[in-house]
């Protein structure tokens, strides 16, 4: 299942929104994503599942890449 990740490039950041950055992760659960990504130090806000019509949305934006890890 592909997830969408709200972040901030460092664990120290206060999150706003205006600095939040999003991510497109590979895996089987929130908490997978989560470990997956434990070894970049990101402040993670939010995993939110994309399937269905969003996720059909969401590949129609330029900058969709779902990361491999």
């Amino acid at each position: 299942m592909i997830f969408k990740v709200y972040y901030q490039e460092s664990i120290k950041e206060v999150p706003v929104r205006e600095k939040t950055k999003t991510v497109y992760v590979d895996g089987d659960s929130p908490k997978d994503v989560r470990t997956k990504l434990a070894d970049k130090h990101y402040n993670i806000e939010l995993v939110v599942p994309v399937e269905g019509d969003y996720l059909e949305y969401e590949k129609r934006n330029e900058d969709f890449k779902v990361l491999e890890i």
